[in-house]
């Protein structure tokens, strides 16, 4: 029996995907569906070779690099990993800051078909072998500034090569001679052997390599992992695929206006940080721009740096952000290069906003600052603001192909908009798991009733008519106070708002009947000395704007606060020290 026409178009539309309401809020050209590369990390890079070979991938001290000799170099690198018996799957951990060295052993790895750990030079001794053992790597590439912390645990790792290299590899001429100065008794005494090798030695011996480098890969293949951790637990390694990393890099392209070829962006954000890693390297790199190489991740350079290098477009976490307030330095155009400011990592304040976009115009750029938000284990970014359109308190709309929805904590039951619950995310940059920890990956990625995995992501947040997302902050951070929910982050909001504050951070500090209370830590604004007039006026603000039981207990003034290694507010450091004053007491 034939079915009536009817029956047909109704079948046809529900086939049809609903559109988002945040949709209309892209910019123009843009879909809601983008067609992803089904090539590796380095093959979406090799499309980009093939239409830009002499335009400038990466710029490191003034030293530049066309596409077509970055991609020579990965090649030759590639060769050396295969002569060392790199096969696809084997993982090779890279410990380095933002060099020219490091992007090379990256893609080479891609390349191979083996997956790229990342691990921050600066890790603790006991924190890189941990590192070494989940990943169960073969080869560590490593700074020669860190090659102590190397040398006490390498026994205890699978690891059968170590290659040593240097800030000075990637220099020439006078500033190699300079760096090497400036680090003389910094660097360790290295003794080197067949199985510990310097990155030149490294690349010699891939020299007479005729075999074939290019290991065919699925998009879906592992090549990536990358390491939580930082403000909250034990650092879990986060399995990221290709087409994780090229969905990312396509969908930043075609959200954040103006990336393109032509462009620069500033990378001071380091490599083994997911935003660092996917929005400051890959996505630039895949799309014809130059990337700025920052290897020394300092506040103090950031100003400089911008100045010096004049970058189009610069991603940050909100702390370097507030360096545009601070710096009586800055001229009137010094910042007029700045097309696109992102800002991402941590929480911004709507008041912070205010006081970087009016700097930002003050100083002769266009820019507004464009916040956003997103976490490792979805590849870095997920929601970005769009030009012109934010919405105070909010973190923007999804990227493309990414299904946001808010549920009832610790269900899968999707909740209305405007009311808060636990964010989940879907789509094509969502990880594909916990190495080796079954248990949390079951816990974090789950199938919905829709049939969709969806990433829990122990954020809280809410979504209003439009589509727009608003983060309160960590399900983990939040206080619970004599039955009352306490978000640090509304706290936080309050007190930033008095002029006299730069910034400030909420803690739970427990409490003998209410279990929890809030203490406010306050950063004031330059030229404000703390004093008991400012704090009784703080006070004051905050009994207006904020309900009883919200008030923090205890106020504190500091002068900064402890930042994590990737810039981020280092929330349990400031806990760890109020549990030891209380212990002391």
């Amino acid at each position: 029996m034939k079915e009536s026409k009817e029956k047909k178009k109704n079948k046809k539309k529900n086939k049809i995907k609903e559109t988002k309401p945040w949709v209309k809020f892209y910019p123009e050209g843009v879909n809601e569906h983008l067609k992803y590369s089904d090539a590796t990390m380095v093959g979406y890079l090799l499309e980009a070779v093939a239409r830009y070979p002499e335009s400038i991938a990466y710029d490191f001290y003034g030293y530049t690099c066309t596409y077509r000799d970055l991609y020579e170099k990965i090649r030759e690198c590639a060769k050396s990993l295969k002569t060392l018996g790199i096969q696809k799957g084997d993982k090779v951990t890279i410990c380095m800051p933002n060099t020219p060295s490091a992007i090379i052993m990256f893609y080479a790895i891609n390349m191979v078909g083996g997956i790229a750990s990342m691990v921050h030079p600066l890790s603790a001794e006991n924190e890189i072998e941990q590192y070494l053992n989940q990943s169960e790597s073969k080869i560590l590439f490593v700074l020669d500034l860190c090659y102590s912390k190397v040398r006490n645990i390498i026994d205890t790792t699978k690891v059968k090569k170590v290659i040593v290299t240097s800030v000075s590899d990637d220099l020439k001429n006078i500033k190699k001679l300079v760096y090497k100065y400036n680090s003389r008794g910094k660097v360790p005494n290295i003794e080197l052997n067949d199985d510990i090798m310097t990155w030149r030695e490294f690349l010699n011996y891939g020299y007479d390599y005729q075999g074939e480098v290019i290991c065919l890969q699925k998009a879906t293949d592992p090549a990536v992992i990358l390491y939580s951790g930082g403000t909250s637990g034990s650092p879990k390694g986060i399995l990221l695929s290709n087409l994780n990393f090229n969905a990312l890099a396509y969908q930043a392209y075609n959200m954040v206006e103006p990336a393109g070829h032509g462009k620069s962006l500033l990378a001071i954000l380091p490599i083994f940080h997911g935003f660092g890693l996917g929005v400051c390297i890959h996505t630039p790199l895949c799309c014809g721009m130059k990337a700025i190489l920052v290897p020394d991740f300092s506040p103090k350079k950031f100003i400089s740096l911008i100045k010096k290098n004049k970058p189009n477009l610069v991603c940050a976490v909100p702390s370097l952000y507030e360096l545009f307030v601070k710096d009586k330095s800055l001229g009137k155009n010094d910042l007029a290069c700045l097309e696109a400011v992102i800002s991402g990592g941590d929480y911004m304040s709507d008041v912070l906003k205010q006081k970087i976009d009016e700097a930002l115009k003050e100083h002769g750029s266009k820019a507004e600052v464009r916040i956003g938000y997103g976490l490792t284990e979805a590849s870095a970014a997920t929601c970005l603001t769009p030009t012109g359109r934010y919405k105070s308190g909010s973190i923007g709309i999804p990227f493309p192909d990414t299904d946001y929805k808010i549920v009832a904590v610790g269900t899968h039951e999707e909740l209305p908009p405007n009311e808060d619950g636990e964010i989940c995310i879907s789509g094509p940059t969502v990880m594909q798991g916990y190495i080796n920890n079954e248990k949390e990956t079951l816990n974090t990625l789950r199938v919905h009733e829709d049939g969709k995995t969806w990433l829990h992501t122990g954020d809280i947040g809410y979504m209003d008519e439009d589509g727009y997302v608003y983060y309160r902050q960590r399900l983990k951070r939040m206080i619970v106070s004599n039955g009352y929910n306490l978000y640090p982050s509304h706290i936080e909001n309050v007190i930033n708002s008095y002029p006299d504050v730069l910034t400030s951070t909420v803690i739970g500090i427990p409490h003998p009947q209410k279990i929890q209370v809030a203490k406010a830590f306050i950063v004031l604004n330059e030229g404000v000395e703390p004093s008991k007039d400012v704090m009784k006026k703080i006070k004051q603000h905050c009994e207006i704007n904020l309900a009883k039981y919200s008030l923090p207990a205890e106020y504190e003034f500091r002068d900064s606060f402890p930042k994590t290694l990737v810039g981020k507010v280092a929330y349990r450091q400031l806990e760890e020290e109020e549990k030891n004053k209380k212990t002391e007491e």
